[in-house]
């Protein structure tokens, strides 16, 4: 068991961290940037070292600086939250390399599934069902545009290393195509660190069903049934419902033997959600 964990990010996802560390007898480090110097999750932690100027690019993203101030509380592990470091295969590795646990998937997972293009080259190597598109970076809004008009509208624009609706952007012709790339390519860059963005098709009056999967280190995957997230506002969830009143008990199983696939896949080690859009003919 740690006694001291480094949580990376700030807001309600630390505070809820902190409060479990709490809970658990695990000393906490707050690292925060000057906008939040006086944010609730600062001064619940036991300790806090400042990052940096408010914009995440010159705090929150800093990597090194994060382990830096893990190193200099002594803290055993970091805690990444969601968003941010959460999904970055290097920061994960370099927790490793400077021999910090890293509370999450291993790098090599993190690699697979963190990056959105990635991850759906290898869903459909392990025959799990994913939306149509171009799956790969589109370098220019014009060649986004082509694509778009290719895969037929509406469809999704959307950022490789995006999360939280963060990185995403409906069109339904060629002008918002047009606009909406570069603006999904901005938001992906300030965001994340990484601006590659690639287009799928956009699926009308979806569902939007997470199945929950725990994975361990000898192999063993298990799905945990699912939570419904249709009821969004700007393409962030306001609810979760759980069991979905939706979905029958076929496509439930269908659904879960499907992400403990894609979970297996990766060598997945950790808490984690495989997420599925669902027609209203519960294909999905």
């Amino acid at each position: 068991m740690f006694t001291k964990i480094l949580i990376a990010n700030r807001g309600e996802i630390a505070c809820r961290v902190i409060a479990t560390a709490k809970k658990m007898g695990i000393a906490t480090v707050a690292v925060y940037s000057d906008a939040d110097k006086y944010a609730r999750f600062v001064q619940m932690a036991d300790e806090a070292v400042r990052l940096g100027p408010p914009p995440s690019r010159e705090s929150y993203l800093l990597a090194d600086k994060i382990i830096e101030a893990a190193k200099q509380t002594g803290a055993q592990a970091i805690h990444p939250g969601y968003g941010f470091l959460s999904e970055n295969e290097a920061f994960a590795k370099a927790c490793e390399d400077n021999g910090i646990a890293f509370i999450g998937p291993k790098a090599h997972s993190i690699a697979a599934m963190g990056d959105k293009i990635a991850s759906k080259k290898l869903a459909n190597e392990a025959k799990v069902s994913t939306i149509p598109g171009y799956n790969d970076a589109i370098e220019t809004p014009e060649k986004a545009v082509e694509i778009a008009k290719g895969i037929g509208y509406p469809v999704m624009i959307k950022a490789s290393a995006g999360g939280g609706g963060k990185g995403l952007r409906v069109a339904f012709n060629d002008q918002e195509a047009f606009d909406g790339f570069a603006a999904c390519q901005n938001e992906a860059r300030n965001s994340f660190g990484d601006d590659r963005v690639f287009i799928e098709k956009f699926v009308e009056q979806p569902r939007h069903i997470e199945i929950q999967v725990l994975g361990d280190s000898h192999g063993n995957v298990v799905y945990l049934n699912e939570r419904e997230c249709s009821i969004q506002r700007r393409h962030q969830k306001v609810i979760e419902e759980a069991p979905s009143p939706f979905i029958s008990d076929a496509t439930r199983k269908a659904m879960g033997e499907q992400a403990v696939a894609l979970a297996k896949a990766v060598k997945y080690q950790s808490a984690g959600t495989v997420e599925f859009v669902v027609g209203k003919n519960q294909d999905f």
